[in-house]
């Protein structure tokens, strides 16, 4: 079944986006799109337009949205693209402030923001390299890392919506799970 994207653009709300009561009401918006969606969908919140936000808007827009997922719109992935300097440096800080990561595109690659450990970083970047999805055994073997070690890496990474976990079939008939991350 394809996967479906929906895009929203912050950039409609104005170039300048200040405090939580603006935020909640774009997250009303936020939350029907996600309703709209279903496992495995992404939405792309798209900043290109926004020349600044303040700490107190991504908190509540991006922190509260992220929260919300896995018990409201389980299985649904957040993205964000085209931060400028001042925004990016915001939403970085207000996630790290609630211990959460996200998925940032930039020039078609992907990358982490928020409070980044290494290891969910390294593992991140592995999954998102390959143009096809990756079990834990070829992590395990990319990494140089016990099973157990690829297995929990990869369990974390998709609790937190930052990879998608899939059912497939090993060479040997075995079910097993692929990961990947959006594209």
């Amino acid at each position: 079944m394809e996967k479906m994207e929906e895009r929203i653009q912050l950039g409609q709300y104005g170039p300048q986006l200040w405090t939580r009561e603006r935020a909640r009401e774009i997250r009303n918006a936020v939350a029907k799109t996600l309703e709209s969606l279903g496992p495995g969908d992404v939405l792309i919140m798209d900043a290109k337009g926004v020349e600044v936000f303040d700490y107190s808007f991504a908190n509540e827009l991006f922190g509260k949205t992220l929260l919300s997922l896995p018990h409201e719109y389980p299985g649904r992935f957040f993205i964000v693209e085209n931060l400028t300097k001042y925004t990016r440096e915001n939403l970085s800080k207000a996630l790290e402030g609630m211990g959460l990561m996200m998925i940032e595109k930039k020039e078609k690659k992907l990358n982490l923001l928020g409070k980044v450990n290494p290891i969910d970083e390294q593992t991140f970047l592995a999954i998102a390299r390959p143009k096809k999805p990756m079990t834990a055994t070829e992590l395990k073997e990319e990494l140089n890392i016990n099973l157990n070690a690829a297995n929990e890496r990869l369990s974390k990474l998709t609790s937190l919506g930052l990879a998608r976990r899939q059912n497939s079939v090993s060479a040997a008939g075995r079910e097993q799970y692929e990961y990947s991350v959006l594209a």
